[in-house]
């Protein structure tokens, strides 16, 4: 679906407010002092921090009646969310670069994923019933957080203290899917339950379940009990079951604070065949049944965390995590008439398991100006991936499984240093010893300048890198028409990125504040991996190379107005990005030149306080995207094709209030309003692989509501 400009101008206008820094330093109630932790030597207030970070806070996550990170970040400024209907997973990309290049951490430690650690996250397993909030920080974040950090970070901060001494909530969610209801196989169906109890002074403990059934979208498909073989049987989004549980104990005494949490995570999605098999029962009617699949996942997470002072001065941060993933598909025999499952055969189909220890150490010098941090970060990975996973071969062309360890072992040191009491200055170097690539490095400098008048700059610049994935790696998939193939001997992305912002706050009286923002960022990565068009004949050849070289450059302006009871809030991006890539075996090189693409977002939101009500519109415009893709002309020669993705918009409105003295909440809100399902995208060149087509986005226009009851009790 398209807007044009000038009506989406005119809406802007008149909602102002921006998406993404609604979640950041909101005006109202002080959020300009709210405490941050992540890329900070100790928790400090958001102003005080030299790089810029964006704060989503609990009250966000709330009134988006968000329940996975997806739905969050679907109205962040600069960042696009990609779902696919096949196996209904959303990654995340950022700067025009997906989601192998930004890190999601939790209490930063980086969540294990099929294909990453830290990256290649899919955003709809990500459960946020116990976060507190998420802290986002764009650009190169090497130093702190080691490899995969290189358009930016996101730190999930949960839960660790009730502010009753118990604390009991109990949330049923109901949505639509489209236009698709109905309570046991229709929709989505949302229900948790939480508990946390203060034992004393010094211990708490928390646990908490929660369920999310998505019965997947029809669309014009007739569903796994269709029996006619004319290819509408099954789900235009497959359904998906998913499973979350976690329990956290916690002790606080003066300084010292440590907490255990464990977290499981548990999802099955159903796949089910178009293809209809007739069974000759002769002399009985003739049956029919389908050759189905299940795709079943669980992880398991551990996590200990110390925190405290050594020798009345130094400050250590230790964590240590044990991770363990694994997906297993399971085939069957579906019945279409009894509805019976027979045959069922399960096989592990891909698992990792992780060793994770990161800490920290500062407070060396009892100085207010100068400040000392030196750390480490332990990685030990083993990777499974059975053959059917990605279609690897052994060099005698035979299917095999792959079993590899990767490990690394990081040192890092980087220092604040308040020059005068407007310049502080932050330098830091990371070192990595890697068991698999060459040793890598990570460097970064940040400043920061407070003016007169509430003017805050900021400039950072950071160098980061990133490693290669399993399939870049080990894939090999030959046959009469395909040639696909890893590389072993990839080496490591490295990439650059600078930053300058200016914020500037404005109070005219008690109660109007108006803050603005203007942030320019560029990126550069060198050795970029890419699927690289080999030769042409007899078959085309694909392989893994480090041969493109990417450059990025945005300009960013968020601004924000709080009046009364009102925040508005505006944000504009405007993104620049040249990809070369030099085949040189085939003598053509692609266009260097920047194409550019236009994100705005914005939001409003109104408090009733007499009616403890909240109401709340999101609105993002992203604009038209362009790439140029390896791919061979009508004469079958090597050509580089320019593909579109068509600009489309996305609005959603929620209306959440609270009753019996907050001990009942109730949202109720739509999604997608403008009823987005495809949109466009394809080459508008002639050639063999050239032509437009549907890409499948959202499944359209949606309701919800959600209900929480709290019981909350004090000693």
């Amino acid at each position: 679906m398209k807007v044009s400009l000038p009506i989406l101008f005119t809406f802007v206008a008149y909602i102002s407010a921006s998406g993404q820094q609604q979640h950041t330093d909101s005006l109202k109630t002080d959020k300009l002092e709210e405490v941050i932790v992540t890329g900070q030597f100790e928790p400090q207030a958001l102003n005080k921090a030299v790089h810029q970070v964006r704060v989503i806070t609990k009250r966000d996550i709330q009134q988006l009646a968000a329940n996975n990170l997806g739905d969050v970040l679907n109205q962040y400024l600069n960042i696009s969310v990609r779902t696919s209907g096949s196996d209904g997973r959303s990654q995340v990309s950022m700067f025009g670069l997906d989601a192998q290049y930004f890190k999601i951490l939790v209490d930063n430690i980086p969540l294990v994923t099929d294909n990453g650690l830290g990256n290649n996250t899919d955003l709809t397993q990500v459960n946020l019933d116990e976060v507190e909030r998420i802290e986002i920080i764009e650009g190169a974040m090497g130093v702190t957080h080691g490899a995969n950090a290189v358009s930016g970070i996101l730190n999930i901060i949960t839960k660790k203290q009730s502010v009753h001494d118990c604390e009991i909530s109990a949330t049923v969610q109901e949505e639509t899917v489209s236009d698709e209801f109905a309570f046991f196989n229709k929709g989505r169906h949302i229900q948790s339950v939480k508990a946390s109890h203060n034992l004393n002074e010094n211990w708490s403990v928390s646990a908490g379940i929660n369920r999310n059934d998505f019965a997947g979208y029809f669309a014009e498909r007739k569903g796994k009990d269709y029996s006619l073989n004319d290819g509408l049987r099954g789900y235009t989004w497959l359904p998906k079951e998913q499973f979350t549980a976690n329990a956290l104990a916690g002790y606080r005494n003066g300084s010292f604070r440590l907490f255990y949490r464990f977290d499981y995570f548990g999802e099955q999605v159903d796949f089910r065949n178009p293809i209809v098999v007739p069974q000759d029962n002769y002399p009985f009617p003739e049956t029919f049944y389908a050759n189905d699949r299940r795709y079943i996942s669980n992880r398991f997470n551990q996590h200990l965390n110390a925190y405290g002072k050594i020798f009345g001065t130094l400050s250590y941060n230790v964590s240590l995590s044990h991770q363990r993933q694994q997906r297993d598909f399971e085939d069957f025999r579906y019945q279409l008439e009894t509805r019976h499952e027979s045959a069922n055969s399960r096989k592990k189909y891909q698992s990792k398991d992780v060793l994770y220890s990161t800490g920290t150490l500062s407070g060396f010098f009892k100085s207010d100006s100068f400040d000392l941090q030196l750390g480490y970060e332990a990685v030990a990975e083993n990777g499974f991936y059975d053959a059917s996973a990605g279609i690897f071969k052994d060099d005698n062309q035979q299917l095999t499984n792959i079993r590899k360890r990767f490990g690394n072992y990081d040192v890092f040191a980087s220092a604040e240093i308040k020059a005068t009491r407007k310049l502080s200055i932050r330098p830091g170097l990371r070192y990595s010893f890697q068991s698999v690539f060459d040793d890598q490095y990570a460097a970064s400098l940040g400043l920061r300048y407070l003016f007169p008048k509430a003017i805050e700059m900021r400039m950072s610049l950071g160098r980061s890198y990133r490693t290669p994935n399993f399939d870049e790696l080990y894939t090999y998939f030959v046959d009469s028409n395909h040639n696909l193939q890893g590389n072993e001997s990839l080496s490591p992305e490295a990439a650059m990125s600078y930053e300058l912002s200016v914020k500037k706050s404005t109070s005219f009286d008690a109660d109007v504040k108006v803050s603005n923002t203007l942030a320019v960022t560029l990126l550069t990565v060198d050795d970029r991996i890419s699927l690289v068009l080999e030769d042409i004949v007899p078959t085309q050849r694909y392989k893994y190379l480090n041969i493109d070289r990417y450059k990025m450059w945005n300009l960013a302006s968020t601004n924000q107005l709080s009046y009364e009871n009102w925040n508005l809030n505006l944000g504009l991006a405007l993104v620049g990005i040249s990809q070369q890539i030099d085949l040189a075996a085939l003598g053509a090189t692609s266009d260097n030149r920047f194409l550019y693409a236009l994100q705005i977002n914005s939001s409003i939101s109104y408090s009733i306080p007499a009616w403890r009500t909240l109401l709340a519109i999101y609105y993002k415009y992203n604009g038209r995207q362009q790439q140029y893709i390896a791919s061979t002309d009508a004469n079958n020669n090597a050509a580089f094709l320019l593909s579109e993705i068509e600009a489309y918009s996305w609005m959603d409105a929620s209306v959440r209030r609270e009753f019996f003295g907050k001990k009942l909440e109730v949202s109720l809100g739509m999604r997608n309003l403008f009823n987005i399902r495809t949109i466009r995208t394809g080459t508008a060149t002639t050639g063999i692989h050239s032509g437009a087509s549907d890409m499948l986005l959202g499944y359209g226009r949606s309701a919800f509501v959600k209900l929480t009851y709290n019981l909350n009790f004090n000693k």
